[in-house]
């Protein structure tokens, strides 16, 4: 937001240098991003009137032309610009001159652009016309009647005076960068309240009192406003202005936009764009004669719907988007850009002054989706209170007025369906004082936050405020604390210490996932990391079922292809491309592993957002690796992260294993249940080796490929890394050796499972050492040894004690198991 300060100082009456206006206003919040001072570097400019011109001699293009500079005769001067005219005012640079620059086609100069007399063509000229973008001036700021040639000054100067201090050039402009929370500030008036607040000097508004209203009756007589969208358009006023007169504006007005970034175009548009900068409420006019019936409708316009704006060109509208409409067609897309079909012309006599309020979405998404941004729809997006469109509607009709541009019609038609209201909230002063590290009165709070147009009611210690509706980002307790706080001075506040016990630390599923890789690393994988954005081939390729969660995509609106189009629900997929690409670049053993996030779809609720959890896939191949390599390094992994009784059970249905090389991975699950139940197990994931044909997808024929995946939320539930101390035995253990004979499908962890149960608390430990299959093993039956460890912790125990419990163990073995010791 550019803020020239003189333009400033209509609404308050600053008496600061310009640099401290910039430190004062930065320590109360503002962020500053530069400030220019115009005309610095222009020296020896004056004011000139052409008296006499007279063509060049040898030159076509070129003229001469005798300019009263106030010394005692006309100077000479060579120029070529076409809009030259005798009597005309204009800026001249002298012999030894200074101009900001640059000069016509030449880039700019730092330190500007030394003028001396010389010779044009053979003829004499003792100085430079000057055009307004020689004097500093960017070609989009200089006013349309001055945008090619000379500047060609409207009012009679005196001749001689000093160029800069006759047009009062010499200004500061500051440019503010105005954050999304703050619209208010895209406005001269808001950035004015700030200066009012920080220098505590009263705020003046600026005059919407109009004089008289002679124009030819009301305004309702001309107009009638329908709102059709009242979601997209909250309040819509109109006034009329008859007798107009379309002309160029006068000097100050036209400074006031070129400090300010715009360019003067007549005064008609000038005004509104005026308001538009002054309170940031947009401002649109129309001729009265292009807009059908004497009716504006506010609704959205026909999918697929042609329009042609004021830059002449023509845009294809969809039914999203919101136009404003006489009773036949389209005038204007609402706070976006006017239609060419109603601007203001020349022979314009009577117009329609529009101050609504638009949706900041709608706005966005109609110039988002058209690529057209003015500024108009930038200061719809950030959001606009509804309570400015009547006085910004005034204050345009006050300035037509007194630049004399038409006669004001009596009152408005004002369409405004649901009124916008602040809220009002308590807030406490001993809070206030708190978060700031001070002890201020609740006299100077009340003080700063009326300052800010802030109503403050209540006594004591709680305040009730309610904020101005230009303030929509005062909603809570916080906000009013920033406001005391910037105001007082950042840098006047103390620097105190947080008080109480800030404990930090890492979450724990983040310090699991530490741990996990440390782990795998030290068992010599490798960590990978690959896109979270999959094609849904890879579940195919992996023969997953087709009616298995883990189709549950999440689909990419704007994918770049079919291979990236949907989120992974899976890991396997992209371990495997992993592998395959290694064993196909001659690697003949490697294993990795990834930790990474999954998405699954919400299937009860599309619109609720995806079940996204970590899990994590270790993949590996080559020689001396097969089934038992990869449980050894699970059952490590899971006992670093204290997770204990863990059982590993055959799986023969899942499509992306071997049916015979396959076992789910499970733990006892921590819900109670009644005595003598069985116990339940909850699934920590799936190992195995790949299927044959899944290899075969990857490049990997022939390859055993071993693989698993676990869910980390189900790990991180389980895990119990509290370490417990636990003292030297002191009394010795006795060791008793099984050999059962069991079939062949039974699985090792069920004849663990009784083990532990039957020994009771003396058993320490069971460990299976040998799994036999042979001539002394019938068919469909396997051997399998384990060493069982007694211990008590109390007393020695006695091979009767030991025999005892032993004995129990090898009946519950035959009974449930049928399980029966193998003659050696």
């Amino acid at each position: 937001m550019l803020v020239p300060i003189e333009w400033l100082k209509d609404y308050i009456d600053l008496d600061v240098s310009t640099e401290e206006f910039c430190d004062r206003m930065i320590m109360s919040g503002s962020n500053l991003e530069t400030c220019e001072h115009f005309c610095e570097e222009m020296e020896n400019v004056v004011v000139g009137r052409i008296d006499k011109i007279e063509k060049h001699p040898d030159a076509d293009k070129l003229v001469v032309c005798k300019v009263d500079v106030g010394q005692d005769e006309d100077i000479q001067i060579v120029t070529g610009a076409p809009n030259v005219f005798e009597g005309a005012y204009v800026p001249v640079a002298l012999h030894n001159s200074r101009i900001p620059g640059p000069l016509h086609g030449q880039p700019k100069q730092e330190g500007g652009v030394k003028i001396k007399k010389g010779k044009l063509r053979g003829v004499e000229s003792y100085g430079m016309l000057c055009s307004a973008g020689e004097l500093g001036f960017e070609d989009k700021v200089v006013p349309v009647a001055h945008k090619d040639g000379i500047w060609i000054l409207e009012d009679e100067y005196e001749t001689g005076k000093d160029f800069a201090e006759a047009l009062e050039l010499k200004q500061a402009v500051v440019d503010f960068e105005i954050t999304p929370n703050r619209p208010d500030c895209l406005a001269m008036v808001g950035m004015a309240r700030e200066a009012s607040a920080t220098f505590e000097k009263p705020f003046k508004y600026p005059d919407t009192e109009i004089a008289n209203e002679n124009g030819k009756g009301e305004s309702k007589d001309y107009v009638s406003v329908e709102i059709k969208n009242p979601e997209s358009c909250r309040r819509y006023v109109a006034r009329i202005v008859t007798d107009v007169k379309v002309e160029q504006s006068p000097w100050w007005l036209q400074k006031r936009l070129m400090y300010a970034g715009m360019r003067p175009i007549n005064n008609i548009v000038d005004i509104t764009n005026f308001v538009m900068l002054e309170y940031g409420q947009p401002i649109h006019a129309f001729d009265i004669n292009q807009v059908k019936g004497g009716k504006i409708i506010v609704e959205n316009a026909a999918q697929g719907e042609k329009f042609t704006t004021l830059d002449n060109t023509e845009r294809v509208l969809s039914d999203d988007m919101l136009l404003i409409k006489d009773a036949e067609r389209g005038i204007a897309i609402a706070g976006v850009m006017g239609g060419l079909n109603s601007e203001i012309e020349e022979d314009t006599t009577t117009i329609i002054i529009e101050s609504a309020n638009f949706n900041g979405d709608s706005v966005r998404s109609t110039s988002k989706k058209l690529g057209l941004r003015t500024e108009a729809s930038a200061r719809f997006e950030k959001g606009i209170d509804p309570n400015l469109c009547e006085a910004a509607a005034d204050r345009v009709c006050r300035l037509i007025e007194l630049v004399g541009a038409g006669k004001v019609c009596k009152g408005s038609v004002d369409n405004y369906p649901s009124e916008a209201k602040a809220k009002t909230i308590d807030i406490r002063v001993d809070r206030i004082n708190h978060v700031m590290g001070v002890e201020l009165g609740r006299e100077y709070m009340e003080k700063v936050l009326r300052s800010l147009e802030i109503k403050v009611e209540g006594s004591g210690n709680i305040m009730t405020v309610t904020p101005p509706t230009v303030r929509q980002d005062l909603l809570e307790e916080e906000d009013y604390i920033e406001e005391v706080a910037r105001i007082y001075g950042y840098d006047r506040l103390p620097v105190t210490l947080p008080k109480g016990n800030n404990e930090a630390g890492m979450p724990e599923e983040r310090a699991l996932r530490d741990l996990t890789r440390e782990s795998l690393c030290g068992m010599g994988l490798n960590e990978i990391q690959t896109y979270s954005f999959v094609s849904p081939k890879g579940v195919d390729n992996i023969g997953i079922a087709e009616d298995s969660w883990e189709r549950a995509f999440v689909k990419i609106l704007n994918p770049l292809g079919e291979e990236n189009s949907v989120m992974r629900t899976v890991l396997t997929p992209n371990m495997l491309e992993v592998l395959g690409r290694n064993y196909s670049r001659n690697i003949e053993k490697a294993g990795a592993f990834e930790i990474g996030n999954t998405f699954i779809k919400n299937m009860m609720d599309e619109d609720e957002l995806p079940d996204e959890q970590y899990s994590l896939c270790i993949g590996m191949y080559g020689k001396g690796e097969d089934f038992y390599s990869l449980k050894g390094i699970l059952e490590e992994l899971l006992r670093v992260l204290g997770i204990k009784d863990v059982r590993f059970t055959p799986e023969s249905e899942y499509g992306t294993y071997h049916p015979g090389r396959c076992a789910r991975i499970s733990v006892k699950s921590k819900m109670k249940l009644a005595d003598g139940a069985e116990p339940l197990y909850d699934e920590l994931g799936i190992m195995g080796e790949i299927h044959p044909d899944v290899a075969e997808r990857y490049g990997m024929s022939g390859v055993r490929i071993y693989c698993c995946e676990l869910m980390f939320d189900a790990v991180k539930r389980h895990s119990d890394r509290t370490v417990v101390y636990v003292p030297l035995p002191k009394y010795p253990s006795t060791s008793r050796d099984i050999a059962l004979l069991v079939d062949e499908d039974m699985e090792v962890g069920k004849i663990e499972d009784v083990i532990k149960e039957y020994a009771g608390n003396i058993l320490e430990s069971v460990k299976l050492f040998d799994v036999y299959r042979g001539k002394q093993v019938e068919e469909g039956k396997k051997s399998v040894a384990f060493a069982l460890t007694y211990r008590d912790k109390d007393k020695t125990l006695t091979d009767e004690e030991v025999a005892k419990v032993h004995g129990k163990v090898l009946e519950a073995l035959k009974e449930k198991l049928n399980a029966v010791l193998r003659e050696m």
